[in-house]
């Protein structure tokens, strides 16, 4: 689990860095941001961000680059309902989907 490291205030708005395992990568929380545009339900807005075709290619452009084990075949499918208006990914499942494993 990545440990709370410093807070940045980008427009006055609170927003949680955390550590990614070493002391040069940072997580920043989504969460926080999302609370921003809805402090009564974050979780919609980062569900509603999640189901963008652009998110998926940037989450899959980012495996790409970064993961080994990256599952091409997975990434298409999510890309192909990416965006319709039955798409749904939870931020639970849709982390799991999303990193691509195979």
């Amino acid at each position: 689990m990545p440990r709370k490291r410093a807070v940045i205030q980008p427009k006055g708005v609170e927003v949680s860095l955390f550590n990614a395992g070493n002391e040069n990568d940072a997580l920043i929380s989504l969460t926080d941001i999302a609370k921003y545009k809805n402090p009564e339900a974050p979780a919609d807005i980062i569900k509603n961000w999640m189901r963008s075709r652009s998110t998926i290619e940037y989450l899959g452009l980012w495996e790409q680059m970064y993961n080994t084990k990256f599952n091409n075949s997975a990434y298409t499918e999510l890309l192909t309902f990416s965006g319709s208006n039955s798409f749904v990914l939870s931020l639970r499942s849709g982390l799991k989907k999303l990193m691509l494993l195979g």
